[in-house]
Formats: structure tokens, C-alpha cells, sequence
């Protein structure tokens, strides 16, 4: 074996040695440069700083040369006989037999061409090429891109430069398999590296050697890297909108932004328009989405909808940010819900605007908040307040002055609302509050107690309108100006004990950790305050911790009252899981409820309803979940919540849930509504291809008034193929609620070819959003590494 390490002037310095056979002779290249003297090291070895990566240029880079046998002047030609190869840092040439010019860099391999480049691999019987310019010709090559597992052979490959070529009479697969499920066959195939651009001419892909698709001119890319070109296209068939057909196109314009246009087909409708931008910047970034049916043919009109969402760093800092939407007509996502996607349940578009301005302790800003409501016939819903302007500072500042935190809020709107069925619903005004306080946290292994002061402030303009408050007593009691201040005192404490114990026979640490929150707030009468924003919250484990039983600040319940809460876990004592979790709280009052909404009954029990909640991780595969709220006065439950779930292996999951609230009393305007519901998502696997997936919720509420009785709100049915190799094949039915009394059925398919894309309409987002579990019958790409470019 001869090994010849062949320098040009700039190449690499160093000291050279040639090692060969006993039987081969040894020579160095009379151009290698001088070593510089330097410190010998402990080693033997010396330092030269000129032994560093530069870019040099090609007609310079050095060639190391390997044969069986060589023959030639190295400054010269060279031929290298039996196992031969040129290698540079850049690239490989490997033959039986290879002619090397080294002036010119021409290189004539015959038997077994084999060139590597880049992490992509050429073979051939023989070939042609430049090693400076990497171009020439190659007979019968084949192909295999290491970036992307893809694979090609052709009867013919011209190659132009380092990224590019042309190959002749091709099938090309991104499926790194020995049998491709899929495959392009064309006339030619240009690859372009750089570009990231594969254009294939008269080319069809097939797929299990049948043709679905046929094109003069197809493009694909050829790294992992975006580029432009038709994506691939979404079918299905809903009930609303008929035959469903979309084929986008995206635009890689830079880097750093990007447009897709969808032209969409609504088999019942007509043709839609639909485009993204995506933008990214320094300082800013965000999206424009739009789209645009002229004329749809069931609704009679033009239908309509965009929206543009930007954030923007301005410096020092300030900043500024917008989310601006709106639809054509209050129907518009219950007709044009992409299938797989429940858009149907959208009940407002939002416009809003703001500027603001955050420094370590304070942050400040300004917006505009406008709703728009997109009203249901069959359930109307009273618009929410539009916020015309609001304006808000806040200040905190955390162990201040030997450990002291500290808050204010400070909140100035004016409330404005649009018109219901041709009525101003009141009252419309202004609103200011600020909240200081001041807190005094101590904290100890163990245990802690936090001390906590503040007192609110809101003042009121208000426009009252009789027609929408006579009802409630008359307008006499209701003045222009208003204003209310409330003291508030909390005392939040507890405590965490441990002992080490066992748990279904595994070693374990248990907690117990006991809790007390004390709040107190002086009584003020309200009633003559009116309400923009505020509701009676859920009660719940969070809320049993709050300063106020509602959300919002336009009321504020007195209390006198005590929080009482205790948890306890289980954890490995080896690995800190946690595999049990016990806890209960109940709150105590001292004095009856005196602040209440309009409409609202105020409370007078002297104890609230139990909570419990537990959560357990039975076994490695099994794990369980409870939360409850118990009515110890009418001894009935008022919520609850019991799930389960048991994967026992990937690709295998079953989820039953099941949610119950009771139906609020008549006069109880502002709690939620009542829910009784059984849900149950599946991902069972019935072969080792073959799975099923599916979900069901199922409402078993009956409501008289509101025309309600039992029945199923979604249901989803689908079955998924795993391929022997580099396909998924899925189907998927889903039934969902688009009104009160109104539903939409599709159907959509998928083929999913790895290394190109899928055909049909992706139902990943819908699967992964309602099947608690879902995992993907197609194993995710392993990621690059450093090593793709070597042999």
C-alpha cells in the first residue's frame, strides 16, 4: 500500500511523513513548506500557530493519494492502481483505478467510482470530474443524500459544480429503505444543494409501484431545510361545506419570513383564497392570515376573515404589540371550520392594541380592547365590555428593606359595549382602581407564615340606562359618581412534615403539609356599583386561596373566614416520583355573605363545601385522578371530576373521564352551567400495523328551558396503517357541535409519505388535542449529527 500526501504552497503546514509498504518507495513533495522553530512540549510534539482551519482556495487545498500501486510524479500525474482514492478535507474519490492531473485537477475513475461529499455519496461504474470544481460525468450513478436518507440512480448524472447536477432518465426516493414504498421517476432531475431544490421534469410518483400522481414539472426538496413550492394538497368532505380541496404553495422568500397561499375548494360553496405570512426580525415578528370566498353559493354574500398579530421591541424598554381579526358574518367559522379542526366553537374576534414600557420594578401600559360577539340564534350571549382605552401600571418590588414585598396596581378603563338586538345594554363608564400592598414573608425549613396588607381603591363614572336596571329596584339608588375602599388582610401559613414509609411495597417518603389562610375584609355596600367585568367564580382548591369570591374587581365580597387544607404525598424515595397525592380543604366563615352580584343569592351557610382531591400513579402504566366538591348542607355532590388512563405500551392508550356540575339555582344568574358528561379516547393497536383511534363525549344533561336533552357533542372514529416502510396511511370521521342545535360531520384521509409529505388533510392537531396519550404510529426523524459528512 503507498500513501502520497501531495501540498501546495498554502496548504496545510506540518511536518509530512510518507508511509508505505516495505516494497514501496517513500517521497515527500519538495514544495512543503518550512516549520517555524517552536517550543518542543512534553510530548515530543511542536506548536506551529499556523495550524489552523482558513479558508484556502481550491486550486491549493491539499490531496492525500492512496493506492495498491502508484505510478507517476506527484507534482505531475498520478495512477493509481488497485483500491485508489484522492481524499481532501472536502471530499473522498475512491476506484480500481484513478488518473490524477494534479495542475488541473481532472480525475478519470474506472471500476467502482465511489465519491463522497458532503454526507452524500455517489457510486458508479466509472466516472469523469474536476476534484477542483467537482464537475464531470458519471455513468449509471446512484445516489444517497446522508442528510435526508434519500436515495436515487439514474442512467446518466452531469454534475456542474459542488451543488449542483443533473441526473438523466432518474427514480428518485426520499424513503431510505432497499425497497422504497414511494418513489419519483422522470426525464431529468435537477439537484441543487444550495438552493435546496430538486426539479423533476415529466415526472409521476408512484406509490407500491402504482402511479397517483402525475406532473411536467415537480419540485421537492433535497436537504431537511424549507422551500418553495406546491405543498401538498388536503381533501376531505364535510356536511357544511361539501367536497373539500385545498393545495397550497409556499414561498421560502427569506430566511426570516415566508407566504403560503391556499386556493381552497368548497364543493357546496365555491373557491376560497387563504394566505399566511409569516415574518422574524431583530426587534419584531408575527403573522398575517386571511381569507376571502367570493360569493358562496349557500350563504348568498362574500365571506371573509383575517387577522394580523405583531410584537415589536421598541428599546429602553418599551414595546408595542397588536392582534387585530374579524369575520365577514357571525357564522363564519361554524360553516368554514377546517376540517379537523373545531373552529365552531369560536365565540369572539378580538381587536387590540398596545404600547407599554417594563423596567426591573415597574411596567406600565396601554391598549385597546374591542370584541366582537358572533352570536348563535339558538343561544344568544350578551357582548362583553369593550375596553376604549385601558391603562395600567404596576410596580413590585421582592425582599425589600430586610424582607418586605411590596405590589401596586394601578388600572384606569373606559368601558364601552355594542349594541344587543338593537338595545344598549348599561351601564357604560369609566372605571379607576389601584391596589397597593405590602407583605412580610418568613420562611423556614418547614414551615412558613406570610403576613399580607393592602387596601383597594376604585372610583366611577357611570352612564346608567333605566330601561336595563329597572328590575333590579329603580335608578334612584344609582349615582354618576361612585367610589369604594376596602382594607384587605391575609395571613397565609404552613407547613411540610416527612417520614420515610413504603408504598405498595417500594420504598417512599410521605408529606404532610397542612395549610391556613385567613382572610379578612371589611363589609362595603356595592350595590349601587355597577358591573363591567366581574363574576362569581368557580370555587375551587385555587380559589379557596383568593382575596375575593369574584373574578374582577367590581365587586369584592366582605369576609371573615379561614381556609383550612391538607395534603399529603407519596414519592420514591429513589427517584422523588410521585405516586400518590391526597388533599382536602373546606373553608370556615365568621359572618354571612352581605356583597353579592345583581340577581345573585347570598350565601348563608357557615361552611363551605369540602374539596377533595387525590391523584395516583397505580402502576407504571396506570394512573388516576380525582377532584371533587362536596355539599355537606344538601349532602350531594357539586363537582366532580374522575379520570383514568392506562397505557401498557407505546402506541396503546385508553382514557375514560367523567365531569359532573350541578345546574346552578334558578336565581343564580352568574354561576356556570351545569355539566354531566362521560368522555373515552382510544389509540388501540389491532395488529402491529393496524390501529384504531377514536373519541367520544357524551352529555347526559337534559334542560327542559334551553331545549337540551342527552346526546353525543363530538365523537371521532379513525383507523391508522403503519407501511412496511415509509408510509402511514389514516382515516378519520369526527361529528362535532357547531351551535346549540346544529352539527357538521367530515371525513378526511391522509397517506403520509416520509421524506415527501402527506396527501389529504393532516388530523395530527385533532388527535393529539382529544385523545389524552396519542402517540404517532410514525417514528420521529432522528436527529442529525456531526458525523452524516464522513465515511
Amino acid at each position: 500500500m503507498v500513501r502520497w500526501l501531495i501540498l501546495s504552497a498554502l496548504g496545510v503546514a506540518g511536518v509530512v511523513h510518507a508511509q508505505g509498504s516495505q516494497d514501496s518507495a517513500t517521497q515527500a513533495t519538495p514544495a512543503a513548506p518550512k516549520l517555524t522553530t517552536a517550543p518542543r512540549l512534553e510530548s515530543g510534539l511542536r506548536m506551529d500557530t499556523r495550524l489552523r482551519m482558513r479558508n484556502i482556495p481550491e486550486d491549493d487545498i491539499s490531496a492525500f493519494t492512496e493506492a495498491d500501486d502508484i505510478q507517476g510524479d506527484p507534482t505531475s500525474e498520478l495512477t493509481m492502481t488497485g483500491n485508489a482514492q484522492v481524499r481532501r478535507h472536502d471530499g473522498v474519490i475512491k476506484g480500481d483505478r484513478i488518473h490524477y492531473e494534479h495542475a488541473t485537477g481532472d480525475v478519470d475513475i474506472q471500476g467502482n467510482a465511489r465519491l463522497m461529499r458532503d454526507g452524500t455519496l455517489i457510486t458508479g461504474p466509472s466516472a469523469r470530474m474536476n476534484i477542483n470544481t467537482y464537475s464531470g460525468e458519471i455513468e449509471q450513478p446512484n445516489f444517497w443524500v446522508g442528510s435526508t436518507g434519500a436515495t436515487a440512480r439514474a442512467e446518466h448524472a452531469d454534475l456542474f459544480s459542488k451543488s449542483q447536477m443533473r441526473l438523466t432518465t432518474v427514480t428518485y426516493s426520499g424513503c431510505p429503505c432497499d425497497k422504497p414504498s414511494w418513489y419519483i421517476k422522470a426525464d431529468t432531475v435537477d439537484l441543487d444543494f444550495d438552493e435546496n431544490e430538486g426539479v423533476a421534469r415529466n415526472g409521476v410518483l408512484y406509490f407500491k409501484d402504482v402511479p397517483i400522481l402525475a406532473s411536467p414539472y415537480l419540485t421537492f426538496p433535497v436537504r431537511k431545510e424549507r422551500k418553495s413550492g406546491f405543498l401538498m394538497p388536503t381533501y376531505g368532505s364535510s356536511s357544511k361545506s361539501g367536497l373539500d380541496i385545498s393545495i397550497p404553495y409556499y414561498f421560502n422568500l427569506a430566511p426570516n419570513y415566508d407566504l403560503t397561499l391556499t386556493p381552497r375548494y368548497l364543493g357546496k360553496r365555491g373557491m376560497q383564497l387563504g394566505g399566511e405570512a409569516r415574518y422574524l426580525g431583530q426587534s419584531y415578528h408575527g403573522f398575517l392570515q386571511g381569507t376571502y370566498l367570493p360569493n358562496d353559493r349557500q350563504a348568498d354574500m362574500d365571506r371573509y376573515m383575517y387577522r394580523w398579530a405583531h410584537w415589536q421591541l421598541l428599546g429602553n424598554g418599551f414595546y408595542a404589540d397588536w392582534d387585530i381579526a374579524g369575520v365577514s358574518d357571525d357564522n363564519y367559522y361554524r360553516d368554514m371550520s377546517t376540517l379537523g379542526l373545531n373552529q365552531a366553537s369560536t365565540t369572539y374576534v378580538t381587536k387590540r392594541g398596545r404600547v407599554g414600557w417594563s423596567s426591573s420594578y415597574w411596567q406600565t401600559y396601554a391598549q385597546v380592547l374591542k370584541y366582537r360577539t358572533l352570536q348563535d340564534p339558538d343561544a344568544p350571549l350578551a357582548p362583553p365590555y369593550d375596553m376604549e382605552p385601558e391603562l395600567v401600571l404596576k410596580g413590585a418590588r421582592y425582599n425589600w428593606l430586610g424582607g418586605f414585598d411590596t405590589e401596586w396596581d394601578t388600572q384606569a378603563v373606559r368601558f364601552r359595549r355594542a349594541l344587543f338586538e338593537g338595545q344598549r345594554l348599561g351601564p357604560e363608564g369609566d372605571r379607576l382602581t389601584t391596589y397597593p400592598t405590602i407583605a412580610y414573608p418568613i420562611v423556614r425549613p418547614g414551615w412558613y407564615i406570610t403576613p399580607k396588607v393592602g387596601a383597594h381603591y376604585t372610583q366611577y363614572q357611570t352612564d346608567w340606562y333605566r330601561s336595563d336596571w329597572n328590575n333590579l329596584g329603580g335608578l334612584d339608588q344609582y349615582h354618576r359618581s361612585a367610589s369604594r375602599t376596602v382594607p384587605i388582610f391575609s395571613v397565609d401559613a404552613g407547613m411540610t412534615f416527612e417520614r420515610d414509609t413504603t408504598l405498595f411495597g417500594k420504598a417512599s417518603t410521605q408529606t404532610l403539609e397542612p395549610r391556613l389562610y385567613y382572610l379578612r375584609v371589611p363589609y362595603r355596600k356595592q350595590d349601587n356599583l355597577p358591573v363591567y367585568d366581574t363574576s362569581l367564580a368557580d370555587f375551587s382548591y385555587e380559589q379557596a386561596f383568593q382575596e375575593n369570591i369574584y373574578t374582577g374587581w367590581d365587586r369584592i365580597s366582605n369576609a371573615n373566614q379561614l381556609t383550612m387544607a391538607l395534603n399529603t404525598r407519596w414519592l420514591d424515595a429513589n427517584t422523588g416520583f410521585e405516586r400518590l397525592s391526597l388533599g382536602v380543604a373546606q373553608r370556615l366563615y365568621f359572618e354571612d355573605q352581605r356583597v353579592t352580584l345583581p340577581g345573585e343569592t347570598p350565601r348563608e351557610n357557615v361552611r363551605s363545601d369540602f374539596l377533595v382531591g387525590a391523584s395516583a400513579a397505580l402502576t407504571d402504566t396506570l394512573s388516576t385522578d380525582l377532584a371533587a366538591q362536596y355539599d355537606p348542607y344538601d349532602n350531594r355532590w357539586s363537582r366532580g371530576l374522575v379520570s383514568a388512563r392506562w397505557s401498557p405500551q407505546r402506541l396503546t392508550t385508553l382514557a375514560l373521564a367523567y365531569r359532573y356540575q350541578r345546574d346552578p339555582l334558578p336565581d343564580q344568574i352568574y354561576s356556570p352551567r351545569g355539566q354531566n358528561q362521560v368522555s373515552l379516547g382510544v389509540q388501540w393497536p389491532f395488529t402491529n400495523r393496524w390501529y384504531g383511534v377514536g373519541r367520544v363525549d357524551y352529555s347526559m344533561r337534559r334542560d327542559e328551558s334551553q331545549g337540551e336533552s342527552p346526546r353525543i357533542t363530538q365523537a371521532i372514529a379513525g383507523l391508522e396503517y403503519k407501511g412496511d416502510c415509509c408510509w402511514t396511511g389514516r382515516v378519520v370521521y369526527q361529528r362535532y357541535a357547531v351551535a346549540a342545535n346544529d352539527t357538521n360531520t367530515a371525513i378526511f384521509f391522509q397517506l403520509e409519505l416520509t421524506g415527501l409529505g402527506s396527501l389529504g388533510t393532516d388530523p395530527m392537531k385533532l388527535l393529539n388535542r382529544s385523545i389524552p396519550g396519542y402517540q404517532s404510529v410514525t417514528p420521529p426523524t432522528p436527529a442529525g449529527t456531526t458525523f452524516e459528512g464522513y465515511e
